[in-house]
């Protein structure tokens, strides 16, 4: 009679093998096909990431070329902007001598003179002859 109950177990694990074999073996299969599905996002996540490099290394280059074209265009208009000042020095410097020969002939002589006066501008140029005047700029003249 002990010998009875360990049959129909054993028996019943006879029976139930094939079906858990089977179960191990689909789980197994669907393991297989999620793990090909991930490594296809994967990749097609790296082709998406390398084309985005790609565009962004496109971009910075344009980027830096218009960096270096501005660049050499502030560097042109700082130097022009140097040789105006000197030579706006140079012509107040003599302005002012030729009117302080101007007052020296017109002291000793007793013939009145029309001296200019240096306008402000000259002197400062940095103040605005029309202060109330505004400036208008837009977009197309900033493009190169």
């Amino acid at each position: 009679m002990s010998s009875s109950p360990t049959r129909r177990a054993s028996s019943s694990e006879e029976e139930s093998k094939p079906a858990i074999e089977e179960r191990k073996r689909k789980r197994m299969l669907s393991n297989r096909e999620s793990a090909r599905r991930s490594r296809m996002r994967k990749l097609q996540h790296l082709d998406v990431l390398v084309s985005q490099e790609a565009q962004l290394k496109t971009q910075n280059a344009k980027f830096s070329e218009q960096i270096q074209a501005v660049t050499q265009q502030y560097m042109a208009v700082d130097t022009e902007n140097a040789i105006l000042r000197a030579q706006l020095n140079e012509l107040t410097q003599r302005l002012q001598s030729v009117n302080s020969v101007l007052r020296f002939v017109e002291e000793f002589s007793g013939i009145a003179m029309d001296i200019p006066e240096m306008p402000d501008p000259i002197l400062k140029p940095w103040r605005l002859l029309y202060p109330a005047q505004s400036i208008m700029a837009n977009a197309e003249m900033l493009q190169f």
